[in-house]
């Protein structure tokens, strides 16, 4: 496939407020304003506009939309709500065929004028206030490492009566022997695919024309490359952000991934284990809290840290069951967060350690000094996922909640004995949820979370993810129990 314009043009800095939004859509002969929001559950909404309904106005006075209509917000008879536009999210869609400007949206009530309580981005902007209130810190930066996998096709289906899948890559090790017409070999072994060269990396091409996109729509790439599982799991790295803004962007690369995608005539998903046997997709997350310009996580502690980061990473792994309902939100992630696969299933901290499941990197500068939680991943909204985490630690330093001695083991290696009181991720997503019911002061603490968002969250978890998996036949309970 063909891409013109490969080199990277100058794009202009991004607008600053509603007047510089419309000079650019009249400057870059913009027709269509797609306006984009993340819903409790991690899916980017959008709904467009023509360019020449988007004035100064509509960034002063909003405009409206039927709430009824996404999953756990409003009920029918209080349906009507409002975009409030982020002038400062202004991008020019790098996919669209037709010149498109996407501004993202907070969600306000349009009667109180007050930010909605189950909008994410309004979550996570309290966070951020709560933080300021503290005078613990004024900034938070989040630097998300999404995974993903690269698929050729797709089956799955589920009745009362059955259920299958079936995934399938160009790359998988189960095709050696598929008639390609002709197979040129170049599969990837089962845990084989960490930094492969073509040919056996056969989505060298695909990860650049994502970094590319990525780039154009204004995000900095820092690193992309093949993952360790095989059948297409792959990586690309951005620079790092403030809070909202890193959701903000993460929201972007799981668009471009899925879209560049589907331009090759493939599909991406973030989804955690869509394979069995072998690694998961993760969002390792890199967290540092400042004040003044100034690195609140340097220190001189171990690894270089603060007491400020130790007791930050005391109130993660404090915490850490119920803040999984929301960094690992989906029954399908503890299928990733088990044993054996490089899952950092421990909660205790080390330096270099990538079995931990709180990281401290090696870094050159006080100014990158910085924790990394491996244990998220990518299948919810990262707005909810960051604040959980900034929550928990906050609790943390609050309490001078200390984490304990650091495990410098391969915990992988460690004895029973050895393990037994190292605390451990939830095993299931019931878990997560029920662990979440008993504790989550420290998350409504500043008003940052409601009670009825929480309640809301919860209900839905049950309902409508746990028990429909929990009460349906798999075909494995077929193959291990229909004879016995």
């Amino acid at each position: 496939m063909h891409f013109k314009n490969t080199k990277k043009k100058e794009e202009p800095m991004k607008p600053k407020n509603a007047k510089e939004v419309v000079e650019l859509i009249q400057r870059e002969g913009i027709k269509f304003v797609d306006l984009r929001f993340t819903d409790m559950f991690g899916t980017w909404h959008h709904v467009t506009f023509p360019a020449h309904e988007i004035s100064e106005e509509s960034f002063e006075q909003g405009l409206f939309f039927d709430g009824s209509s996404i999953r756990q917000w409003q009920p029918i008879n209080a349906s009507d709500m409002m975009f409030k536009l982020d002038p400062t999210t202004a991008t020019v869609d790098p996919l669209s065929e037709i010149p498109t400007l996407v501004v993202i949206a907070d969600i306000v009530d349009p009667v109180t004028k007050e930010p909605y309580h189950k909008d994410p981005r309004n979550i996570a902007k309290k966070a951020i206030e709560y933080l300021k209130s503290t005078g613990i810190g004024d900034t938070v930066y989040c630097g998300p490492e999404p995974e993903f996998f690269i698929f050729d096709d797709v089956k799955y289906d589920v009745g009362m009566n059955f259920s299958f899948y079936e995934v399938d890559s160009v790359e998988g090790i189960w095709r050696t022997g598929a008639d390609e017409n002709p197979n040129l070999g170049h599969k990837i072994k089962v845990k084989g695919g960490y930094f492969p060269v073509p040919p056996a990396d056969q989505l060298d091409h695909i990860r650049k024309v994502m970094a590319m996109k990525m780039e154009e729509a204004g995000l900095v790439v820092e690193a992309l490359h093949h993952e360790v599982a095989t059948g297409g799991q792959g990586e690309i790295d951005i620079r790092f952000g403030e809070l909202v803004t890193a959701a903000d962007n993460l929201m972007w690369v799981k668009y471009i991934v899925k879209n560049v995608a589907k331009m090759f005539g493939k599909t991406a998903t973030f989804m955690p284990k869509p394979l069995f046997g072998d690694n998961g997709t993760g969002m390792h997350t890199h967290m540092s809290i400042w004040k003044n310009g100034e690195n609140l996580f340097h220190g001189d502690s171990y690894a270089g840290l603060s007491e400020t980061a130790l007791y930050f990473i005391g109130g993660i792994i404090k915490h850490a069951k119920a803040v999984c309902a929301f960094t690992n939100p989906t029954v399908n992630s503890y299928k990733r967060l088990v044993p054996g696969y490089e899952a950092p299933v421990n909660l205790c901290y080390s330096a270099r350690n990538r079995s931990a499941s709180i990281r401290v990197p090696v870094v050159t500068s006080p100014k990158a000094k910085r924790i990394e939680v491996r244990f998220p991943d990518s299948s919810g909204a990262p707005y909810l996922a960051f604040t959980a985490l900034l929550m928990a630690g906050l609790d943390g330093i609050e309490n001078k909640i200390h984490p304990g001695e650091p495990v410098d083991k391969n915990l992988y290696d460690l004895p029973p004995e050895e393990l037994k009181d190292i605390p451990t991720v939830p095993g299931s997503l019931a878990e997560a949820i029920d662990a979440l019911e008993k504790d989550y002061e420290f998350l409504t603490k500043g008003g940052v979370m409601t009670e009825q968002f929480l309640e809301d969250y919860i209900e839905y978890k049950r309902n409508e993810e746990i028990d429909p998996i929990r009460l349906r036949p798999t075909p494995m309970e077929f193959f291990l129990y229909f004879d016995v």
